[in-house]
This record gives C-alpha cells, sequence and structure tokens, in this order.
C-alpha cells in the first residue's frame, strides 16, 4: 500500500478537503464570471470603453439574460455527462468551456462575442450547481458531507467579490488573463484526483472504487472502514436497479421519492424567489431608490462590493455551522429572517410613498439581511439537503430538474421585476418576496427532516407518514409470527 495514504495521519479527512477545493474552483470561477459583468459593463458603456465603440442596454441585457436561458437545458447536458462519463470527466469539460469564454473575450469585442462568452457561461453555471455539488456529496464521508458541501456558496461569493475588488484595480485585458488563469490552473490540478466512488461502483470498477475511497479516507484499501462504506455503496445502488429504468418515472411513482422531489424543488424554488437575484442584479437601482432625499449615495461598486462581502461573510459562516446546527434549523431561520427582512422593506417603499417618515437606514440594513440570508442558509442549504436525499441513480436528475427550474424563475424575474416595479410598485414585489420566504419557513418545519449526518435509509424513514411507519411495523410483527409458525 503506497505510503501517501497515511501522509496526514490515518483517518485524516484532509484529502477529502484538497478534493473538495479542487472540485469547486471552477465554481469560483463561474463566481468571477458573474461578478464580471457588474464593473466591466460600465466601462464597456462608458466613453473610455476599450472597445472604442460603447455597449448600448440592449446588449448589455441580452448578455446578462442568455447565461440564464443556455443554464436551462445545460443543467440536464451536466446530468447527462456526469452519470455517462463520470464526474471528473465533467469537470474537465466545465474548465474547458471556462478557459474557451475567457479566450472568446480575449480575441474579439464584437457583440457576438461578448455573448457567445457569455452563453458559456451558462453552461458553467449549470456544472457550478448540478456536478459539483454532486461530486463533493460523493467524496465525503457523513461527518463532514454538509462542512463540504456548503463550499459551493463560499466559492461563488468569493468569486463574485474576487471580482468586483480587482474589477476596481486591473486595466480590462489584465482582468481577462487573469480570469483565464483559473480554469487552466484547475484542468492541470484536478487530473490529481479520483472520480466519485459512486460513479466507479455504478461501472463496475470497483477496484478503482476501493483506491480512491482509500485515498479519500486516508486508510488502507482493505481496512473495514473502507469496504463498509464500499459495500454500503453497493447496496444503495443494486437497491436503484431494483426500480424504474427512467429516473423520473420511479420518482413520480414512488411516493418517498416523490417527497424528496417535492422537496428539493420547493427549497430551490423558494431560494430563487427570496429577493436576492433582483437585489443583486438591480442593486443600483434599488439603492437609488431607496436613498432619494436619506442623503445616503453609493457608487455602483461600492454597491456591488458592500453586497458581495455581505455574501462571503455569510457562505463563510455556513462553513462553521452546518454541521453544528444542522440543515433545517438554518434553513428554517434564514427563510424566517429573509420573509421579515423583505416585509419591513416593503413596508418602508409603501410608508415612503405615503409620506410617512421611516427610517433612513432600513433599506440598506434590508437588503444587507436578504443578501446574507441568501448565502448563509437559502443559497447552501438547498444544494446540500438536494444532495443529501437522493441516491447516486436520481442525483443527478433532481439536481438538473431543481437547477432548471430555479434558472427559469431567475430569468423571469429579471424579465418581470422591473415592468412590477414600473406598475403597481416596489413594494408589491417586496411583499411577494417575503411572503414566499415565510411560507418556505413553515414549509421548513412541517415537511422538511433533519438531514444532519444521517445516512440515506435514515433519512427516507424521516419522510414516513406515521401511518406508513404503523403499517410497516404491523406488516413486519406478521412475518415474523408466520416465520415462527413455519419454523414450528
Amino acid at each position: 500500500m503506497k505510503k501517501y495514504y497515511f501522509l496526514f495521519g490515518e483517518g485524516s479527512k484532509v484529502n477529502q478537503i484538497i478534493c473538495a477545493l479542487l472540485i469547486n474552483l471552477p465554481v469560483f470561477a463561474y463566481g468571477a464570471s458573474i461578478g464580471w459583468m457588474s464593473p466591466m459593463t460600465l466601462l464597456l458603456q462608458s466613453e473610455n470603453s476599450p472597445r472604442g465603440t460603447p455597449l448600448t442596454d440592449t446588449e448589455v441585457s441580452l448578455m446578462g439574460a442568455i447565461g440564464y436561458l443556455v443554464c436551462v437545458p445545460a443543467d440536464f447536458l451536466m446530468a447527462i455527462l456526469s452519470d455517462k462519463f463520470g464526474r471528473k470527466f465533467t469537470m474537465f469539460f466545465l474548465s474547458s468551456m471556462g478557459f474557451f469564454c475567457w479566450v472568446i473575450k480575449l480575441s474579439s469585442m464584437e457583440t457576438w462575442a461578448f455573448v457567445l462568452a457569455r452563453a458559456l457561461v451558462g453552461l458553467l453555471m449549470a456544472g457550478s450547481y448540478v456536478t459539483c455539488p454532486m461530486y463533493t456529496k460523493e467524496i465525503s464521508e457523513n461527518s463532514i458531507r454538509g462542512m463540504l458541501g456548503s463550499l459551493v456558496v463560499i466559492f461563488h461569493t468569493t468569486g463574485n467579490l474576487f471580482l468586483y475588488i480587482i474589477g476596481d484595480l486591473l486595466s480590462y485585458r489584465t482582468i481577462l488573463w487573469v480570469c483565464l488563469s483559473l480554469p487552466a490552473i484547475h484542468l492541470i490540478l484536478f487530473t490529481m484526483m479520483p472520480d466519485s466512488p459512486s460513479y466507479l461502483v455504478k461501472k463496475g470498477e470497483l477496484e478503482k472504487a476501493a483506491k480512491a475511497l482509500a485515498w479519500l479516507r486516508c486508510r488502507q484499501e482493505d481496512d473495514i472502514v473502507v469496504l463498509n462504506e464500499l459495500d454500503q455503496i453497493k447496496k444503495e445502488q443494486n437497491k436503484d436497479d431494483g426500480s424504474s429504468k427512467f429516473a423520473i418515472k420511479a420518482i413520480l411513482s414512488d411516493k418517498i421519492l416523490f417527497r424528496a422531489f417535492k422537496i428539493s424543488l420547493v427549497i430551490a424554488l423558494a431560494r430563487e424567489f427570496c429577493g436576492a437575484i433582483p437585489v443583486m442584479n438591480y442593486a443600483g437601482d434599488i439603492f437609488t431608490m431607496a436613498s432619494e432625499g436619506t442623503g445616503i449615495i453609493l457608487t455602483p461598486n461600492q454597491q456591488a462590493m458592500m453586497l458581495g462581502a455581505v455574501q462571503v461573510f455569510g457562505s463563510s459562516l455556513t462553513f462553521g455551522t452546518v454541521e453544528k446546527a444542522g440543515r433545517k434549523t438554518l434553513l428554517f431561520i434564514t427563510a424566517l429572517v429573509s420573509g421579515l427582512s423583505m416585509v419591513a422593506l416593503a413596508s418602508w417603499f409603501l410608508a415612503r410613498d405615503n409620506g410617512i417618515h421611516a427610517p433612513s437606514w432600513l433599506p440598506i440594513a434590508t437588503l444587507c439581511l436578504c443578501i446574507f440570508c441568501d448565502s448563509f442558509g437559502l443559497g447552501p442549504m438547498s444544494v446540500i439537503i438536494t444532495g443529501e436525499i437522493f441516491s447516486f441513480k436520481y442525483r443527478g436528475t433532481v439536481m438538473a430538474t431543481a437547477m432548471a427550474s430555479a434558472s427559469l424563475s431567475a430569468f423571469l424575474q429579471m424579465l418581470f421585476f422591473k415592468p412590477i416595479v414600473s406598475t403597481i410598485g416596489i413594494h408589491v414585489a417586496f411583499y411577494a418576496f417575503g411572503g414566499v420566504c415565510l411560507i418556505t419557513a413553515l414549509y421548513v418545519i412541517l415537511c422538511i427532516p433533519e438531514t444532519k449526518k444521517k445516512s440515506l435509509e435514515e433519512i427516507y424513514e424521516c419522510l414516513k407518514t406515521k401511518k406508513e411507519k404503523l403499517l410497516e411495523a404491523e406488516s413486519g410483527t406478521q412475518e415474523k409470527k408466520e416465520k415462527e409458525k413455519s419454523q414450528v
């Protein structure tokens, strides 16, 4: 047995952490791609535009929207690639798309080039929230599964903030070269990482799966911990083989799977409708409306940096608390606080429109609370829980469906937020966001089980109704009696 398995001590979790960090490096690159829009479109639309002719509002809108549209079918493409060719292959595909995105921007400043590069970001977006969370879950042991699962939001938000900062310090082309280096570094470093043990077992490559698990767990291949985990993966997949060949058909026909599926969709859509999407994309307009007559003035870049810093703080806090507080607790608290903050913001706008005095600090405080709740609980918990409540066979399909639904809802919000604000008032939009969050908090209490450190079987047991558990117990008792009777 190779000695490097014990480089950090037998049973160490360091290899899992290293692997998870590298898995989420494309998410950092995706976050940087999203963050690029804020400072760079301001530059490209200015009189000092490096392309000569400034971009129009229509061209910028097309750039902003195309990624969300591409992401919808790309979510299913990522799930198919991950299941057919492996998580590791799909990671290389993602970084290749990210690499070509920046090559295109370095090669041309034509509108078609910006739109095409942004379309590739849609592929990166899909992989970041379909493949990366699946891969991370499948290389992690139960005790740190949630902690490593939260890395996806940490890397996303840090990527955003990274670009906001360098966008204020470096030249246009230097920024492109820095961003190009991110996928290039990942393509090189990730060659050393193993594929998902679950995927290797599915392909019948048990020896490779054992080696991957041994390296990840810092143990010998014949260690009882490795063998037990390998056996658990095989049992899980053998059980899947007995269900319908078509994942969606099996989900819709099985009561427990369908309940898990509904949970995934609800928390994915709740995250999108918490108000964070319009707040991040229309922060400038919202801050302008909120600061009228208050004397509070923030430049667009100051707004972006402030909200980006709040995002990073929230997602970083998740990393240390998710295994202590639990998924259900964090999801409930952040949904509740986000809902109350959106209701407070809506009430502030309504009061101001009716000439009633309201504190000038309230809008900024509530906007920051909304962004914090999204990155601290709503965002990471929607990804972590969805990855935990499905087996290998269904995980990719469900995550792709949830992500596609979320992407479509984000696109619709981008499309209709401004018309709603201009026709019936901004307070109506924020009351709606607040209502969704408060309903979500209630749904979490009533319908979502705690998944912290639980196996799939334990989670599914929690999803059963009292009546189903009673019937199972009666059935088990009857079988036991019949068995005892036959032995007599």
